[in-house]
């Protein structure tokens, strides 16, 4: 068994994703914690399958969750890594892990992951995509889930930092072959992330992580998403698009890839802004009827 880390993943329906995932940690002798919220396909028997300890809980978000997970598991290991279930340990990275020795980082509360994210089986590698780095390990009793966020989720890690450049974690939704099907998931998303940022308007919700944008990457995006919410509604998703696909070399990603960037960096912020209007709108009209 392991002594230095164990790893956790949180699911729903993931018997499509799940065996390629823990079938690349297997080699790890990591003890495996998963945290379903009521899979109706083979998940469980994936899980158990493969010696993993499975718990269930109802899902709000992923913040929500993952808090709930690591609350909740009984860690023994002085470091833990939490993933989705579509993300994959490449082989590079699984060396890195396999020599992890926790003396070798005693100074270190957290390790950044470098993510190579696929969109119907392309790697998108431009449009600021790649690197991306994700707080994915920490130690045990010092990481946390960001509960001041709604729907993108992300661990806060006090004190130092490491990222790992070389090693990368492979991040492919399966699912998203279908477009249907990512329409629909930013359908849902676009509710979450125009109902926090209306919170954040009236001061109801406030970021965890102190924004510097030469800081660590969370600390950077806390202080790009802090200058997102100061731009104009509707025309910055046209300027954020035009960021990624110009400037960013997103064109350089191919027919997929132009899909991908279009849907991502303007649709999906457009849909979030339309949102946010009706949101705003409502509660105008709930005031004036009182």
């Amino acid at each position: 068994m392991n002594p230095h880390f164990s790893i956790i993943l949180i699911t729903y329906n993931e018997q499509i994703h799940l065996p390629a995932t823990l079938d690349a940690v297997a080699g790890l002798g990591a003890p495996l914690f998963i945290l379903d919220s009521g899979s109706t396909d083979d998940t469980i028997k994936i899980a158990e399958d493969h010696g993993a300890t499975v718990a269930q809980n109802m899902f709000v978000n992923h913040p929500q969750q993952w808090h709930h997970a690591l609350s909740t598991f009984k860690i023994d290991t002085p470091w833990v890594i939490c993933l989705d279930a579509d993300q994959q340990v490449t082989p590079e990275l699984f060396e890195l892990l396999r020599t992890f020795n926790d003396t070798d980082h005693k100074d270190t509360n957290g390790i950044y992951f470098n993510r190579k994210n696929y969109f119907k089986g392309r790697w998108i590698k431009h449009g600021g995509y790649f690197p991306f780095y994700l707080l994915k390990m920490f130690r045990t009793d010092v990481g946390y889930s960001d509960l001041n966020e709604m729907m993108d989720h992300r661990f806060i890690v006090p004190g130092k930092t490491e990222i790992w450049k070389k090693g990368y974690l492979k991040e492919e939704n399966l699912k998203e072959n279908e477009i249907n099907f990512w329409l629909e998931k930013h359908l849902r998303y676009s509710d979450q992330v125009a109902y926090e940022e209306v919170e954040r308007m009236r001061g109801a919700r406030s970021q965890t992580i102190e924004p510097r944008f030469w800081g660590s990457p969370d600390e950077r995006t806390a202080w790009l998403k802090r200058l997102w919410w100061k731009m104009p509604r509707y025309s910055r998703s046209l300027i954020y698009f035009s960021y990624r696909f110009l400037f960013k070399l997103g064109f350089l990603d191919g027919r997929t890839g132009v899909i991908f960037h279009f849907l991502q960096g303007f649709w999906f912020r457009l849909i979030v802004d339309v949102k946010i209007d009706e949101l705003l709108k409502k509660a105008k009209d709930d005031r004036q009827q009182v």
